[in-house]
């Protein structure tokens, strides 16, 4: 019994210590890794293909920002609040879904060097002589919730104005807009041009409305979680230096600047 009692005991060490070792190891890859979060509604930034894998450019350009640092990148799909949400709550480490860089959200998040600039454009239906913002006074204008397209609505509008219609997805204001329950859509100029793509050349006009100003995209991290922060910022300066941004925009925007 006493000799069979030390065997029990050598063999329950050594397989302590080799369990140690894997988790050990997992730990390892776990710290390796990116958890991005976004919302694949946003097409071409991002957006599930029919796998259910996230394309887009933003999600090629967190990828190979990752790979630039030595990162694996895991993206999920979730709301576009639940980014936010998910950056407080540790659930994830970076938040990517062509977040427009604020005074407001950097009160709560921080961002990289902007990635991206963009602008809000007006998409309406082709017999419309809209050619700015201010004349949709009166008019319903559809927006996607949370988002600058919203807030730039407002701005001229007033937050209280009826009508401004949020939506949780651009795609069900697009959706609206199609059968007449909409007179306008605000949303992000790549986006708008994506849409119309799909809808179908001559049946949208696309209206940029000068007096809005130029937004910049940044890529979101928890407030105060400098050592992403820094991982990020080093992996996009080099991506821009090695090519690959260029290459990511290409095949996305073309020659659209």
């Amino acid at each position: 019994m006493r000799k069979k009692g030390i065997l029990f005991a050598a063999l329950a060490v050594i397989l302590s210590g080799l369990l140690t070792g894997c988790g050990g190891q997992s730990q390892t890859k776990a710290d390796n890794v990116i958890q991005v979060g976004t919302n694949a509604e946003f097409p071409p930034f991002e957006f599930q293909e029919g796998n259910g894998e996230i394309s887009g450019f933003d999600a090629e350009l967190i990828r190979a920002i990752g790979k630039a640092v030595g990162m694996e990148v895991q993206i999920t799909h979730m709301g576009f609040d639940a980014i936010f949400e998910g950056l407080s709550r540790d659930k994830v480490d970076v938040g990517v879904a062509a977040i427009t860089i604020t005074d407001d959200r950097k009160q709560t998040v921080d961002f990289t060097a902007p990635y991206f600039d963009a602008k809000q454009y007006i998409l309406v239906p082709k017999n419309s002589n809209i050619k700015t913002l201010k004349e949709l006074k009166g008019k319903k204008i559809g927006v996607q919730a949370a988002t600058t397209g919203e807030a730039v609505v407002q701005g001229v509008f007033g937050k209280t104005y009826e009508g401004i219609k949020a939506y949780d997805e651009t795609p069900s204001a697009i959706n609206d807009l199609q059968i007449g329950r909409l007179d306008a859509v605000v949303v992000d100029s790549a986006v708008v041009v994506e849409f119309n793509k799909k809808l179908g050349e001559g049946k949208f006009n696309i209206v940029e409305d000068n007096s809005l100003p130029v937004e910049q995209y940044g890529m979101a991290v928890k407030k105060g979680n400098k050592d992403m922060l820094n991982k990020l910022n080093e992996g996009l300066k080099k991506v821009k230096e090695n090519g690959e941004y260029d290459k990511i925009y290409q095949k996305y925007f073309g020659d659209h600047k």
